[in-house]
């Protein structure tokens, strides 16, 4: 098995399921992605939406607005997220920091790259992609514990993210002809990788009891 008879097997199961965004994550292409990679850390995304509403509530409309809340009310808005004094700091940290390198979100997402993000404060591999992937736009593969839960179900163990991460990359792009044939069209990889991982969360949340995920469902 690789990664293409993953993603066959999901689409064929009907994922995605949800028409929130065409790319999975709500709000896809805008800064709240940024502020969504942050609240999600350690907590559900319910709790994350409730934390973005408060944020919306105070007048947060853009990375701008986001850099000069006082850091005091922020924390307040992100309660629900929980460690929001943490994630409050951090928040602000790289709404100033994108502002100052590269002017403006539009900049930032044509031209941020992994190592740059990854040298932020609270912004580990999974964030980092999500926001290249999600935020920007780019050629980013997003990998999780859904992800390792769902490949370990098929025998499938992974020493680190990158080899989890390469191992889903090298199925999809090596087959990339079938892929188009699959969704009947040419789909670029930032698309692409954007729904995979989307497909895999929201099939893992259906058929998991605990963290164990039940991959017979998929036919594989």
């Amino acid at each position: 098995m690789n990664s293409f008879d993953l993603l066959v097997a999901l689409k064929n199961q009907g994922y995605l399921k949800t028409t929130r965004d065409p790319l999975w994550w709500p709000r896809s292409g805008t800064f709240w992605v940024i502020v969504g990679a942050i609240l999600t850390q350690q907590t559900k995304w319910e709790k994350v939406e409730e934390s973005m509403a408060h944020l919306e509530s105070a007048g947060v409309d853009s990375l701008e607005s986001l850099a000069t809340l006082d850091l005091e009310q922020l924390s307040t808005c992100i309660k629900p997220s929980g460690f929001y004094n943490t994630k409050a700091k951090n928040l602000h940290l790289l709404a100033k920091a994108i502002l100052e390198t590269f002017d403006s979100f539009e900049v930032f997402c044509e031209t941020v790259d992994r190592e740059w993000l990854l040298a932020q404060k609270g912004i580990g591999e999974e964030s980092a992609d999500s926001i290249l992937c999600y935020a920007c736009q780019q050629e980013a593969m997003v990998v999780d514990a859904y992800t390792a839960r769902l490949l370990e179900g098929f025998g499938y163990s992974f020493e680190s993210y990158s080899a989890l991460q390469e191992w889903m990359i090298e199925g999809v792009v090596s087959n990339q002809t079938k892929v188009n044939q699959l969704y009947g069209k040419e789909i670029a990889l930032p698309a692409l990788f954007a729904r995979f991982h989307g497909k895999i969360v929201e099939f893992c949340k259906e058929n998991s009891r605990g963290k164990v995920v039940n991959v017979e469902r998929l036919g594989i």
